[in-house]
């Protein structure tokens, strides 16, 4: 399998391209702040053809470059219906009044095919199976994208803003939930193998085990007593 991801824009946001094998079809996921460019030179480098952009929510720095990432390459992109609004709306999404400032010009809006994540299905791309999980916490429409173990490659996680290297995505936000969290750390991500990878939407990456042992959210939520008041990430 091949997962090459890198670090866009203003905040930094992991966005991924993963495909079977270099010359294949894949998956972008979370194309975000001036994420374009570098999505165009992963797609040559590996001599990848897009089929689809997934998102695991709907926060401008994992969205904000949707629009011209399907148009360019004329595929569809996912997202879960309570965060489908943020891509026309993104100042709703983050509590700001329309008509302020937000980062610039950015080409905000739906591309021409959306289609909407059901919690606990699977989606076919690629030549991949991806399960969606609807992980509320950071917005109402967080999901995580997983991937099973499969030959000598350990099963896969792509948190978005769910989970972090040792913290979690904010929840002050408009849509943003601590009590939506804690659940969604304990359904989502408490159930995972140890070796589950985490590919996160912000920072390194990491593992379940290495979460469980350390992070303290994970660990005081895995306890049964609540979250640790430790920094967190996101927008």
């Amino acid at each position: 399998m091949l997962i090459a991801g890198f670090p866009a824009g203003a905040w930094g946001t992991n966005c991924y391209l993963v495909a079977p094998a270099a010359g294949e079809e894949c998956v972008i996921i979370d194309p975000g702040h001036q994420a374009a460019e570098g999505v165009e030179e992963t797609l040559r480098k590996h001599r990848l053809k897009p089929v689809a952009v997934v998102l695991t929510h709907g926060h401008i720095d994992h969205v904000a470059s949707v629009v011209p990432v399907c148009g360019a390459h004329d595929v569809p992109a996912w997202i879960h219906p309570e965060d489908r609004y943020m891509m026309s709306d993104p100042e709703k999404a983050l509590g700001r009044s329309i008509g302020m400032p937000l980062m610039g010009e950015l080409t905000v809006g739906e591309p021409d095919d959306v289609r909407e994540l059901t919690n606990g299905t699977t989606l076919p791309l690629a030549g991949l199976e991806f399960s969606v999980a609807h992980a509320p916490g950071h917005t109402q429409g967080s999901v995580t994208f997983g991937l099973p173990e499969a030959a000598d490659i350990p099963p896969i996680m792509f948190s978005g803003d769910l989970l972090f290297a040792g913290s979690i995505g904010r929840t002050d936000m408009p849509g943003g939930s601590m009590e939506d969290m804690l659940r969604s750390l304990a359904r989502v991500c408490l159930p995972l193998d140890d070796s589950t990878v985490v590919l996160s939407g912000h920072g390194p990456q990491t593992t379940i085990g290495q979460e469980r042992a350390t992070n303290p959210y994970l660990r005081q939520v895995a306890a049964g007593q609540g979250a640790a008041q430790t920094p967190r990430r996101g927008l």
